[in-house]
């Protein structure tokens, strides 16, 4: 497991450095792959095995993009953030305010085809993905000139935080400065890890009214409503609220 997560992270972060000489930061970099890998992850979930409802349009789902190439590419991308940002629920809090920060027309199609497209991402289980977020993260944190450093919490203090709270079925645990999610999501993992004959009712719980989190940076608030939704932490479409100012559950 680990030498998946790490190959991915350093494959994704690879990418990065290359795109650093076009003047895009580390923050941009990930909130660029926020809104692919959301793109494609949304086109895997409606084919089979799955064949789930995509909630993206399909003038802007993933095989346009696929389907383009050069300023028509470019442009599309563009357009495609503009139009999703518009877009209520999930897709508002994912899109709203996006734009593309790619310089040259080859290096976001690059992207698109060589690293995101290259993945299938449902198949790598929620925690490689969870974890290759937080290793692009802690990387971004890292970066001392990204100022990142003040919305990544490093995962075994969260841990040993979590540890130590012991948080139970029932309880509700709220974060009023939860940054990308990571106390909300380890509360959540040691709750199922520690009791797992959950009833149906602790089950919706869990899901529905467990977990509040607050965060005022919009930008920060999309990178954990993208991730967590993979963990399966309540319901993203709330997150909007919290962008703002406002409650929401993870």
């Amino acid at each position: 497991m680990y030498t998946t997560t790490h190959s991915l992270v350093q494959k994704l972060w690879n990418y990065c450095n290359v795109l650093r000489d076009d003047g895009m930061s580390y923050g941009d970099y990930v909130e660029q792959l926020t809104y692919l890998l959301f793109l494609k992850m949304a086109d895997e979930r409606s084919a089979p095995p799955y064949n789930q409802p995509s909630i993206v349009p399909a003038a802007y789902a993933w095989p346009t993009l696929l389907a383009k190439d050069g300023d028509e590419l470019f442009d599309h991308y563009r357009h495609a953030l503009e139009k999703l940002g518009q877009e209520k629920g999930t897709l508002g809090l994912i899109f709203g305010k996006a734009q593309n920060k790619f310089q040259d027309p080859a290096k976001l199609r690059r992207v698109i085809v060589d690293l995101i497209g290259a993945e299938t991402w449902t198949i790598l289980g929620a925690d490689v993905k969870g974890d290759a977020y937080e290793g692009l993260l802690e990387k971004n944190a890292q970066d001392t000139k990204s100022g990142a450093g003040q919305y990544f919490t490093p995962r075994a203090l969260i841990q040993a935080m979590v540890d130590c709270i012991a948080p139970q079925p029932g309880e509700r645990i709220t974060d009023p400065a939860c940054g990308t999610g990571g106390f909300l999501f380890t509360a959540h993992n040691y709750i199922t890890a520690h009791n797992k004959s959950l009833t149906r009712d602790q089950l919706r719980h869990l899901k529905e009214k467990a977990f509040t989190g607050y965060e005022l940076v919009q930008g920060t608030a999309r990178v954990c409503a993208m991730v967590k939704p993979h963990q399966r932490l309540g319901r993203p479409e709330a997150a909007r609220r919290g962008a703002t100012g406002r409650a929401r559950s993870t």
